[in-house]
């Protein structure tokens, strides 16, 4: 009855339909204050009910924050990233240390790579699936953590107990050469210094002198739209147009590039899949349109809403999307959604880029050349699933000392398949020659995360990348 009640006067916002419908809803709630079974409180019905049920038939993404909820949001805005400086691989039933930051809580405690965490806080890890694991881990990092892990070569289980710290982990998160003169630079998310890292994983890359670059912005969720918008001043000319804001009860605006901006010359491929959204999205569209950059990968998730939090009586408040990001050909960055009532271009409308280049709208952002992942036969998914390489791994850089120039000999591959055929994987000979390629590039990239740092371990893995391949073919024509 109150959603229904909602719906109408959403329909007619006449001043004398707002008083006639407010009496009905407060005839409702009185009605069921007086006959409903169990005891109705008024703020349930308003908090929990009748404004949460208006804003999802806006849309989806417009919320209301109850008076817990809005101090938990205040917190946040002034909060500090915390956690133990540990980086994981998460395998069914385990998790394996990868790396211990010198400095943070993990590595002031001594674990090392290889460590398999058994338990955290009493929890056995060896009942929970891979999911399981990534919440309870996010949230263990949150408090003080009591970890029991098994070492490599000992029979003792170790204790170990973590105190959260500030932790400075950046935004742009990798950065090296692929070949010599090409560049590969990922950003995970856009954070307040996020421009500014970036900037500076260039130069340290070669700047200028680079022959092309590769922007890896898979997986990055969005973030502080300003912070892109620096960003995007690295590669676009002075002046021109970064995105546009439009919206029922705002003024049109755009966003051009600072007249001030020396942006960076060299050929550059930006990398994109379904879990690119918001920010990252304003930044790839923009370079598509502009012609600054070829889009290689799948397409982007499409989201461009502009929400604004509204503080309602101090203590209680609501997101409300206002406006929506449109690339600077005119294309709408936010997918249609099942539910709600935003109103926007939905068809597969063709808009131009500056050289004429057809880009369809529709919502998220197209790829130039649509590349998938890296492809899954029988055998790498039953290594992958069963941790057998990261075990291998494990075993093996506890025996030896690794560097940067270490490579899988025939003997560690020799060495590799009797372990894997202990464990029960044993494929016909033909499976291991058709995949001998991918298992020499695994077993190297997993030892090297173990005994030098997963940042060269993911050098290895972007050499066998088909999408970050594709992306430096096109930087060669």
């Amino acid at each position: 009855m109150i959603f229904a009640f909602l719906l109408f006067f959403q329909a007619r916002p006449s001043t004398d339909d707002l008083e006639a419908n407010l009496k009905k809803f407060t005839q409702v709630l009185a009605i069921a204050q007086q006959h409903a079974a169990d005891p109705v409180s008024t703020e349930n019905a308003l908090y929990q009910g009748a404004i949460p049920g208006m804003l999802q038939h806006l849309d989806p993404h417009s919320v209301f924050f109850d008076p817990n909820q809005y101090q938990q949001l205040k917190e946040m805005e002034h909060s500090e990233r915390k956690g133990f400086g540990t980086v994981v691989s998460i395998l069914p039933g385990r998790v394996i240390v990868l790396q211990a930051a010198a400095g943070t809580p993990s590595g002031k405690a001594g674990l090392t790579p290889g460590d398999e965490i058994l338990a955290v806080n009493n929890v056995a890890l060896n009942r929970l699936d891979s999911e399981q694991l990534m919440q309870y881990l996010s949230q263990a990092h949150q408090q003080t953590a009591y970890l029991i892990v098994r070492r490599p070569g000992s029979t003792r289980l170790m204790q170990f107990t973590l105190n959260p710290e500030l932790v400075d982990v950046p935004s742009v998160d990798r950065a090296f050469l692929l070949k010599p003169g090409v560049g590969f630079i990922r950003v995970s998310a856009w954070e307040a210094n996020t421009g500014r890292q970036l900037k500076e994983a260039i130069e340290k890359l070669g700047g200028d002198k680079l022959n092309g670059l590769v922007l890896d912005l898979r997986n990055n969720p969005g973030g502080a739209v300003q912070t892109a918008l620096e960003a995007a001043a690295l590669f676009l000319k002075p002046g021109q147009l970064i995105l546009s804001v439009k919206g029922r009860s705002i003024k049109d605006e755009g966003v051009d590039v600072p007249k001030t901006a020396h942006p960076y010359k060299f050929p550059l491929a930006v990398l994109i899949n379904d879990k690119t959204a918001s920010a990252s999205e304003i930044l790839t569209g923009a370079l598509q349109d502009h012609d600054r950059a070829t889009v290689i990968g799948l397409p982007s998730y499409g989201k461009g809403l502009v929400q604004n939090v509204f503080t309602l009586s101090g203590t209680t408040a609501v997101a409300l999307t206002t406006a929506f990001y449109y690339t600077p050909s005119g294309r709408s960055i936010q997918k249609p959604l099942r539910t709600g009532q935003l109103e926007f271009e939905r068809s597969n409308q063709e808009y131009t880029t500056d050289a004429g280049r057809a880009v369809r709208g529709g919502g998220g952002i197209e790829p130039d050349i649509v590349v998938g992942p890296e492809a899954q036969s029988r055998l790498r998914i039953a290594l992958d699933a069963s941790g057998t390489i990261t075990s291998f791994a494990t075993e093996y850089t506890q025996k030896h000392k690794i560097d940067d120039m270490f490579e899988v000999s025939p003997q560690i591959l020799d060495e590799f398949q009797v372990f894997a055929a202990e464990r029960g994987i044993q494929p016909p000979v033909g499976e291991w020659s058709l995949d001998k390629a991918w298992t020499q590039s695994r077993l190297k990239q997993e030892i090297l995360n173990q005994g030098v740092g997963i940042e060269k371990g993911d050098e290895v893995e972007a050499q066998r990348d088909p999408q970050v391949q594709a992306a430096v073919s096109k930087l060669k024509e």
